[in-house]
C-alpha cells in the first residue's frame, strides 16, 4: 500500500455499533481499472485471505479534496461511513452537496464512468442514525452507516 501513498485520497477502518471492525475504505486516484484492480487484489493482506470480499468501484470525488485536507482532521470522534446504492444504474449527475460536515462525498460509478451506481459519504454526525439520514430522500436503497475513523498517515 505504501507504493500508492501519493494516490490515496481517503482511507480508514469502518466499525459496527459494537466497535468491531467490519471493513476498510480506500479511495485511490489511479490511472484506470487495471491499476485499481492491482491496488485491491495484489495487496498482501488480500493475497493471504484477510478480506472476505472487496467492492471495487470508480468514485467521483464531489468535494475535490483528500481527507488530509479536511479542516477538522485532528478531531476523529463522531465520524461515520454512509453508503447507499441506486435501485437501477443511471446516468451520472451532479446533485447538491448535503448540508453536513463532510470528510468525503461522491458517487460510485461504473468502470467506464457512464453509470452512477450509488453514493458514499464520510460525515461527522451526532450518532449513527443522524449519519444514515444523510442519504435518505435520494432514492437510494440499501443505505447503511458504520462508525469510521481516519487511517494511514498524511
Amino acid at each position: 500500500m505504501d507504493s500508492f501513498e501519493d494516490a490515496l485520497r481517503v482511507r480508514g477502518p469502518a466499525f459496527d455499533a459494537g466497535d468491531e471492525l467490519v471493513g476498510s475504505v480506500h479511495v485511490v486516484d489511479l490511472d484506470g481499472p487495471a491499476h485499481a484492480r492491482a491496488f485491491a487484489f495484489d495487496e498482501p493482506s488480500y493475497q493471504i485471505g484477510a478480506y472476505r470480499e472487496v467492492m471495487l468501484r470508480r468514485w467521483h470525488n464531489a468535494l475535490g479534496r483528500s481527507m488530509w485536507e479536511y479542516p477538522h482532521l485532528d478531531e476523529p470522534e463522531g465520524l461515520f461511513l454512509v453508503m447507499g446504492f441506486e435501485p437501477d444504474p443511471r446516468a451520472p449527475f451532479e446533485d447538491e452537496l448535503p448540508n453536513a460536515d463532510l470528510v468525503a462525498f461522491g458517487h460510485l460509478l461504473s468502470d467506464d464512468g457512464s453509470w452512477q451506481l450509488g453514493t458514499v459519504a464520510i460525515v461527522r454526525a451526532m450518532d449513527i442514525d443522524n449519519a444514515g439520514s444523510l442519504l435518505h430522500g435520494r432514492g437510494l436503497i440499501g443505505v447503511e452507516a458504520h462508525g469510521w475513523t481516519f487511517g494511514g498517515r498524511p
